[in-house]
């Protein structure tokens, strides 16, 4: 990639700096390739999100919605988001540990991002990180191009959302406000070469077309244009209608048969909402776009891929990609009509679902919309902006294409199709103004590598479970026996001079930096951090960690048990994460040591692998309790001598493992989940669910039977422990699933749970041929999850034993 100013200064403050940052350019700038590269060489943790499928697939991220388990509707400034009924709001411990650790966020396309949802981001990382810092304390880049495509507010939305925001663009969000991000434009353009196409494209972009610019561009206005079949041509229109019309003329010149797909429609949906045709026709060769994500595990498509018909049932449409090494099967989708409102009392968002479209995902795509076309670069385009109705339409679609010769207008080009945002044009020009330079990069990198400095020596976290130990102690002292006032109070009185200590230190060390510069290169600050190390180390051991050695109490009050374990747990891993600063910088301070070590100290949980995957995992939750579901709804089939989909349909599996229903009340909110069904297979449903649950640590409501009918309580049971005692009295798993109302892969990886400890041998659960045959089959396939291996692999091998080798190999690899 050619250097340039911007683009290396904009490498310097992702990379040195904490500073959030807005990176902005025309078309063509290199924004994505800056991501990208900045993906395969920065030392930071770093996870990529985007506002749409189409995006998230361009930047090699995930989705928004999908990371942050966001709903889709307005998210206000005064509301809970947890209290926002139908989405997934259970993080797990996996995705949590993830947002702890990670050192930089970057949302792409940010030009489409709702100021709500930028909001909602930064409230959901101020859970899990620093909730007094903006964004948690996490850096955001946030790259895009305001002159593109805005954010999509339907009117409804903006009524509730006006009293909070100036405008809908990400600039009026309250984290970015207060996140005082720097902007860098990026000016080199390289996906147009040629000088006067690049300056026909900057008059559009900043809404100042001339004339002779006009006239230019106006050349490649070839009326009636043909284009030679397979010439490579896809056509930009502003309006679906346009596209229709020359989709249906391309389908026409098709001799296959002609399919018919009828969409169903119930409730409330109007002719003008509809996602798709309500009679979908296809031809094999037809060329077809997929509208909307794969609701499946498997991710197959997502809304904007392209490809062609290569076969066509009644049920179903088999779609190739060109990029794909497999046919996608692709069947209906649904489509929901959410009517949102807000509580009067509670100030809760209310979401009600008044109407579905069902139909196949799929439409033909000779010709797109412009607003599908961005993230996209074609060779060769037929553009009509004529009817340009939206900020940014006509500068994106004549900027998708690498050249003036490669593009042909239906409609030649005025100043009436090029419609521009004052909200985006006043942010443009102050954002100009205060660009950085040299001299604020050296002072936010100072500024940064201090900021690191003073996580080492800070003690303040420290306080609040020592207080909240205390306050439930002095409480409940009758019930309460063992120690725990005397060695908190002198852990308490350390922390506070700790406090003290570090406050003076780290206000030398920025007067000192002012002479010295950057902390990590200076000599003198150097040594007295070196010194500072020693001496916080020696107070730590000699107060903290001796005095909690004496810490010890017991309750029969469980409730109150619970608390002070909680509390003492946090204060032992915060004592543990200094520890590990102390004892891995006694020699010195450097930025990339610090966040390889802070990203470590996130793991520092009884619970957490020793050594944590560094890779992002997709937004797609849960995938191991959908194969243990699917192969309960099997089994049920089976028994009952169904097929699978008459016990539950695949858009139901998915919707419960994303929204996880404990109860029999939240289960019938599930799509597809009526009071038959629920009476017939709800109880084993929940059990599986409840067990996955507490296994894997995620979140869940503090009583799963609070909503249900009063039953006598059961004595909790370690549920993995349970059936190794079983299955060491002799029992089949078989019979232990029978015996525990489970299905047979739960219980299989239950004692999978015991190899490591030697509990369990692996040639108790698996025969040495599935074991050797895995052992060599598994190294060499190439999947995203589990589930996808799994369906690579022939069916003899189940679920539990292909978990069981992979984690196998991950041992031996690590």
């Amino acid at each position: 990639m050619q250097i340039n100013k911007e683009l290396e200064l904009a490498w310097e403050f992702v990379n040195k700096t904490n500073r959030s940052i807005f990176l902005t350019g025309k078309a063509g700038t290199g924004k994505t390739t800056f991501l990208h590269r900045l993906k395969m060489n920065s030392l930071k943790r770093l996870v990529v999100i985007a506002p749409t499928g189409v995006a998230a697939i361009n930047a090699k991220g995930v989705t928004i919605h999908s990371f942050f388990q966001m709903p889709f509707g307005p998210i206000l400034p005064d509301t809970d988001l947890n209290a926002s009924k139908g989405f997934n709001r259970k993080f797990s411990k996996t995705k949590i540990n993830i947002i702890k650790s990670m050192d930089l966020l970057v949302i792409d396309e940010i030009s489409m991002v709702r100021a709500d949802l930028l909001d909602g981001i930064d409230r959901t990382l101020r859970r899990f990180r620093n909730r007094s810092k903006v964004f948690g304390g996490v850096q955001v880049l946030m790259i895009g191009d305001l002159q593109q495509l805005s954010p999509v507010i339907r009117d409804n939305e903006w009524d509730l959302l006006k009293p909070y925001y100036k405008n809908g663009f990400f600039f009026s969000s309250h984290a970015y406000q207060e996140s005082d991000a720097i902007s860098i434009e990026l000016k080199h353009i390289y996906r147009q070469e040629n000088p006067v196409f690049i300056e026909i494209l900057n008059e559009i972009r900043n809404n100042v077309l001339t004339e002779s610019s006009a006239k230019e561009l106006n050349k490649r206005y070839i009326p009636n244009f043909i284009p030679e079949p397979d010439a490579g041509y896809i056509s930009l229109t502003t309006h679906n209608n346009k596209a229709e019309a020359t989709n249906n003329a391309e389908l026409v010149k098709l001799k296959t048969k002609t399919f018919s797909y009828k969409a169903v429609v119930e409730g409330k949906f109007p002719d003008h909402a509809y996602p798709n045709s309500e009679k979908l026709e296809l031809k094999v060769g037809a060329q077809v776009m997929f509208i909307k994500n794969d609701s499946g595990p498997e991710k197959r498509y997502f809304n904007g891929k392209i490809g062609k018909v290569i076969h066509l049932d009644k049920d179903e449409v088999v779609v190739h990609c060109p990029d794909d090494e497999f046919n996608i099967i692709t069947k209906p989708e649904i489509w929901e009509n959410i009517n949102y409102s807000v509580d009067a009392e509670t100030k809760n968002i209310s979401e009600e679902r008044i109407g579905a479209f069902t139909q196949m995902p799929l439409r033909l795509a000779w010709a797109i919309t412009i607003h599908k076309s961005q993230g996209l670069t074609f060779e060769k385009a037929i553009i009509d902006a004529q009817g340009a109705f939206a900020h940014g339409q006509t500068y994106v679609a004549l900027s998708r294409c690498k050249s003036l010769e490669g593009l042909v207008l239906k409609s030649e080009i005025n100043s009436s199709q090029i419609i521009s945002d004052s909200h985006v044009i006043s942010f443009n020009k102050n954002a100009e103004k205060n660009e950085p330079n040299e001299a604020v990069l050296a002072v936010s990198e100072r500024n940064f590598q201090l900021d690191l400095m003073v996580e080492v020596f800070d003690f303040y976290e420290f306080l609040y479970p020592i207080n909240r130990v205390l306050d439930i102690f002095y409480k409940n002292r009758t019930i309460i026996e063992g120690q725990i006032e005397a060695p908190l109070l002198i852990i308490k009185t350390t922390v506070t001079n700790l406090l003290k200590v570090s406050t003076g230190f780290i206000a030398q060390l920025k007067q000192l930096s002012e002479d010295e510069g950057l902390p990590e290169m200076s000599d003198l600050i150097q040594e007295r951090f070196i010194k500072a190390v020693a001496y916080f180390k020696t107070e730590t051991e000699k107060h903290i960690v001796e005095s909690l050695k004496t810490f010890n109490f017991t309750t029969d009050n469980k409730a109150v048990g619970a608390d002070i374990a909680k509390n003492s747990d946090a204060l032992e891993e915060l004592l543990e994460i200094k520890l590990l600063y102390f004892n891995s910088l006694y020699k010195g301070f450097s930025t990339s040591s610090f966040l390889a070590l802070r990203a470590k100290a996130v793991f520092i949980t009884k619970e957490a692998p020793k050594k944590p995957r560094k890779a992002v995992v997709d937004g797609t939750t849960n995938v191991d309790l959908f194969e243990r579901l699917r192969v309960l709804r099997n089994e049920i089939a089976q028994e009952n001598d169904l097929i699978h989909y008459q016990v539950f349909a695949q858009k139901t599996l998915y919707e419960i493992c994303e929204t996880l229903p404990l109860t029999k009340q939240e289960l019938k909110k599930v799509n597809g989940m009526g009071d038959v069904r629920i009476k017939k297979y709800g109880e084993v449903i929940l059990k599986e669910i409840r067990a996955y649950c507490e296994e894997n640590g995620i979140e869940t409501t503090e009583d799963a039977n609070i909503f249900e009918e009063q039953q006598p309580k059961k004595k909790k049971v370690d549920t993995k422990k349970a059936s190794l005692e079983l299955f060491k009295s002799g029992k089949t798993i078989t019979k232990i699933a029978d015996e525990r109302e489970l299905n047979e892969n739960t219980i299989f990886g239950h004692l999978a749970s015991f190899i490591a400890s030697g509990e369990i041998e692996v040639s108790e659960l698996m025969s040495k041929e599935h074991y050797d045959e895995l052992l060599e089959l598994i190294p060499k396939k190439i999947f995203e999850n589990l589930s996808d291996l799994k369906n690579q692999l022939d069916d003899k091998f189940s679920y539990g034993e292909i978990r069981l080798v992979v984690e196998e190999i991950g041992k031996s690899i690590s």
